[in-house]
């Protein structure tokens, strides 16, 4: 029997956050906010996290709500890619 090569797609993980920082160059730092429940309580709370993400072309300002994606290192602190913009 002949064997196929299969290609698996990567599924990488993604998230929306809002741009709170374009000063860097080709890059923009995203605040992703997650809403948690207390173990006991059960009373939800917002935790917020910070990720600096590539922009090759400067295209995002702050405020907007985007798209980042988990890509290889590209630098010491970025680990993220910007994808699109939401509307």
């Amino acid at each position: 029997m002949e064997k196929k090569a299969t290609t698996k797609k990567i599924i990488r993980r993604r998230l929306i956050g809002e741009v709170v920082s374009d000063k860097m160059a080709k890059t923009v730092v995203v605040k992703v906010v997650h809403v948690k429940a207390h173990p006991k309580y059960k009373k939800r709370y917002q935790v917020s996290n910070k990720y600096k993400a590539h922009d090759e072309e400067n295209l995002f300002r702050t405020g907007e709500k985007v798209v980042i994606e988990a890509c290889r290192p590209i630098s010491a602190d970025k680990r993220w890619r910007v994808i699109k913009k939401v509307k």
